[in-house]
């Protein structure tokens, strides 16, 4: 096995920290070393995180009509995409989706709306109604992914039962420029801040495979860990026709592998969940996700794209011989 892998896996298992530069090796290795590193990273995850498997679902609360430029997003008013757009769900809606969501087996389940943030106090005493009516009828976290967001709305949310707070980064800071004009990186690192200061358990990741060099992808992770988030998503582009990343070409599985791997050394007890794009980039090798590290992926569907048969996914983790937490 590499030298290198052997070296840093033993570091991170003593409670060392591995750092930028040994992580930028890490993703930049090539060849057979790439299963010694994912290999690694199976026993770091096995370690913090046992056979354990998360699994999150979600809604699309409310979809279209962004006025952000996101490259990716096929929700943006800027972009030609083929979505349908409606308005904030109502209440029970949104319940009755958790509801169904928690019978297929997800363990974790997000409300998911497009847009800069929420700002109209109908749609904040909306939400805030779901957040508490969520918390009396099912028994799994209730988690928002609401844009970016404010110390005053972030403790409205809080006060109505919500516990966990989404917010992805999307990428390093230094890429962010090629990604999105109509806010800017500090804005989002900003609502990651407040989401942990009011005291929520926060998630927040990004998209890979936008163009970002490996280094880059590095440098989102230690953007992350300096930030002390607590969950890790880790995407992968779907481009979507009509979004000016339709030609991008995907990333081959072994470098999505790879990317994962790195994150659990860098990450080794937190959790890293695999979510968009997964089905179509990594494909006969789905599985695997589990093995270079990740401890958690999405059932169902995601925003405008579907996803696999819940059905699919839990035999997946039964043939590995993981648990669902």
């Amino acid at each position: 096995m590499s030298d290198l892998c052997i070296k840093l896996k033993d570091k991170v298992l003593g409670g060392g920290e591995i750092t930028f530069e040994e992580a930028v090796e890490l993703i930049c290795l090539e060849g057979p070393l790439v299963f010694d590193l994912i290999a690694s990273a199976n026993w770091i995850r096995n370690t913090y995180k046992k056979n354990k498997v998360i699994l999150c679902s979600i809604i699309n609360a409310k979809c279209g009509g962004c006025p952000e430029d996101c490259a990716f997003c096929s929700q943006s008013v800027h972009h030609q995409t083929d979505i349908a757009s409606y308005p904030l769900l109502p209440s029970d809606e949104i319940i009755d989706t958790a509801k169904k969501a928690f019978s297929e087996g997800a363990t974790e389940f997000s409300i998911v709306t497009s847009g800069r943030g929420i700002s109209e106090e109908k749609e904040i005493s909306s939400l805030a109604e779901t957040f508490s009516k969520f918390n009396e009828n099912l028994n799994i976290p209730s988690c928002a992914s609401l844009g970016l967001l404010d110390l005053d709305t972030a403790l409205k949310f809080k006060a109505a039962g919500l516990k966990n707070y989404h917010h992805n980064l999307e990428t390093a800071k230094s890429f962010f420029q090629n990604i999105c004009s109509t806010h800017t990186y500090e804005e989002s690192v900003d609502t990651v801040r407040i989401a942990k200061s009011a005291g929520f358990r926060v998630c927040s990741g990004g998209i890979f495979g936008m163009g970002e060099s490996p280094r880059q992808r590095v440098e989102l992770a230690f953007i992350l860990k300096e930030l002390d988030v607590d969950s890790i998503p880790m995407n992968f582009l779907n481009p979507i026709p009509g979004t000016p990343l339709e030609s991008i070409p995907p990333l081959k599985p072994l470098e999505i592998l790879k990317t994962i791997a790195t994150y659990r050394f860098v990450f080794p007890k937190r959790d890293i969940t695999i979510c968009g794009g997964r089905e179509i980039n990594l494909r006969d090798l789905q599985a695997l996700m589990f093995i270079a590290g990740a401890n958690g992926t999405m059932l169902g569907n995601y925003l405008t794209t579907r996803g696999r048969a819940s059905q699919a996914d839990l035999q997946m983790i039964k043939d590995l011989e993981l648990e669902v937490d």
